[in-house]
């Protein structure tokens, strides 16, 4: 695998501004002239494009490794699936760009595709949640981010693509704010004020309950989350690269305290409404690769 296959805005920094475009296949739509508009649009650091479990199936084919979000329940706690046909990233400085980007995107997407969902987001501060603690402390860098994030020894057409997980979660900052700066540290299970992760937290604690190390497999994904904000709500757009799901759910599964019990703290003042699956093809002369597909 050479980096050159993989979608750029996957390993780049976050960008200050961005789109999440939420499309669904239209039900007349011919799936060839679908792949051609896809393989039609251009691919760089602006841009993430992924694939939803219906629309690949609808070409006949089969991606090993993707699936259909979980519906999962814990104490109290719905972890909801939202399935969409395609999932596009939109990554810039300036929310006027994004939207034209959005607009020609939707002209080039027309005969197959209808834009069903869009989320505005934004990088606050310098990465933080809107809790104001930092977030993604904990991702890998380098050649690690690549192993965790980038399918790799699967061969042509699948070598350099990765999976996503998305989740929009809301916050209940009203709640967060009237809790004690030692209760939100104990949450978190770091401290706000310097990032040091707290050795006295308690086992409920986001970052214990999340410690990707722990796991065995360790289960290691790429976060590029960002927070987002509507007129009366606002909270955490959660994307995490992998190659494959597997990592992601058994972090999910912890936060639900399948194992022992003990539901991550997290869930006391946020809650995901909605998540869903993509592949993200590789890239090939700044066009998605979907020869994997085969649908010419």
């Amino acid at each position: 695998m050479h980096n050159h296959q993989i979608q750029p805005g996957i390993l780049a920094d976050l960008p200050h501004a961005a789109r999440y475009l939420f499309f669904t296949l239209l039900p007349e739509a011919n799936i060839k002239l679908a792949m051609q508009c896809l393989r039609s649009v251009a691919v760089d650091r602006s841009i993430v494009i992924g694939l939803g479990p219906a629309l690949v199936k609808a070409t006949g084919a089969h991606v090993d490794g993707l699936r259909n979000f979980p519906n999962a329940v814990g104490p109290g706690i719905d972890i909801p699936s939202q399935p969409f046909s395609l999932w596009c990233w939109l990554r810039g400085d300036d929310r006027g760009v994004l939207l034209q980007q959005t607009r020609a995107l939707q002209h080039t997407l027309a005969p197959a595709f209808f834009l069903d969902h869009v989320i505005d987001a934004f990088q606050y501060g310098t990465g933080r949640d809107l809790t104001g603690y930092e977030d993604g402390t904990e991702n890998p860098k380098g050649d690690n981010a690549v192993f965790a994030g980038i399918v790799n020894g699967r061969g042509a057409g699948l070598d350099g693509s990765s999976f996503v997980a998305v989740q929009q979660w809301v916050h209940d900052l009203e709640h967060f704010d009237s809790l004690s700066v030692q209760q939100q540290d104990h949450a978190i299970g770091r401290r706000k004020s310097d990032n040091a992760e707290l050795k006295d937290a308690p086992p409920s604690a986001h970052v214990k309950r999340t410690a990707q190390e722990s796991f065995t497999p360790a289960a290691f994904v790429l976060r590029r989350s960002m927070p987002w904000a509507g007129a009366t709500r606002a909270g955490l757009v959660f994307v995490a690269f992998g190659h494959s799901f597997d990592a992601f759910e058994a972090l999910l599964k912890r936060m639900l305290g399948a194992e022992d019990g003990i539901t991550d703290a997290l869930f006391r003042f946020t809650r995901p409404v909605s998540g869903s699956y993509y592949w993200c093809p590789p890239v090939e002369n700044g066009h998605l690769n979907l020869s994997t597909l085969n649908t010419r």
